[in-house]
């Protein structure tokens, strides 16, 4: 991916000050343990990298919304998002280890907390636990539409979270149902989602469309890792005019209905604007 780095703390520090002094509205942070294990204990322990740089960021930095990705396939040795049982994900046995990890992430400072498992219940569990810990006022925002998707996988190299064995298809959603995207959005809002995504963002607009044509919570659309690479690509092969085609594709998830947008272009296109 062009342009993409892993950041150590310091230099996570000073990316959130630029994107603080270009006005983006919000910085996500994903982690790269040193070292995995089998129940992803570096996702939710006090000294996580997460936790780490949440802490350095908010040191330095105060208009900048934080949120954290809760989710344990980048700290698991197995590279799926949950406890594995003799190959199989247990949902049940999950939901505490990522309500813990949401509690140490906003105890580190973080705004917000984004639930990326795909686990049912997480976010009620979250919930309960933020509320319980005194964190009432945080708000979720789900990745409640998160599909199956080929266009992950750019990103998955780059944090060394591919499963070691099997898939996501399990948990994450059929490409070819939105139906079921509607129904994941709405159980996710009674449990307590303040903000639902819908992921990738590019070949499910229409998605993004019918969420917030149904629901009066906030949209978010991810401009996933496989879109970047894929513009980049035909950029620079020649094939596109790449600032073009950057403004055209947010443009057009804006135009479905996002309220908000995760892209990998935000830093570039603040410049521009």
């Amino acid at each position: 991916m062009p342009g993409q780095y892993q950041l150590s703390v310091d230099q996570v520090v000073q990316t959130a000050l630029e994107a603080q002094s270009l006005g983006v509205g919000g910085l996500m942070l994903f982690g790269i343990p040193e070292t995995r294990d089998a129940l992803g204990t570096g996702a939710y322990r006090a000294d996580g990298i997460v936790q780490t740089a949440l802490r350095a960021i908010r040191e330095n930095v105060r208009d900048l919304l934080l949120i954290g990705d809760v989710c344990l396939c980048e700290y698991t040795d197995h590279g799926h998002c949950g406890v594995v049982d003799e190959g199989r994900i247990e949902n049940d046995p999950t939901l505490p280890l990522l309500a813990q990890t949401a509690r140490s992430q906003v105890e580190a400072g973080a705004d917000m907390v984004a639930p990326s498992d795909m686990m049912d219940g997480r976010v009620a569990a979250i919930r309960r636990e933020l509320d319980s810990s005194g964190f009432e006022d945080i708000p979720i925002m789900s990745y409640a539409a998160k599909y199956a998707s080929v266009f992950y996988g750019p990103f998955r190299d780059a944090a060394a979270s591919a499963p070691q064995f099997g898939d996501r298809r399990s948990h994450q959603m059929d490409p070819a149902n939105s139906l079921e995207a509607m129904r994941e959005i709405e159980l996710d809002i009674e449990e307590g989602a303040d903000i639902v995504m819908v992921k990738p963002a590019l070949p499910y607009l229409d998605v993004v469309r019918r969420a917030r044509e149904r629901f009066a919570v906030p949209i978010a659309a991810y401009q996933v890792s496989g879109e970047y690479a894929m513009l980049e690509a035909a950029a620079a092969n020649g094939w596109l005019d790449r600032e073009r085609a950057i403004f055209e594709t947010l443009t057009s998830i804006r135009r479905a209905g996002a309220d908000v947008i995760l892209t990998y272009y935000a830093l570039e296109v603040a410049r521009t604007l």
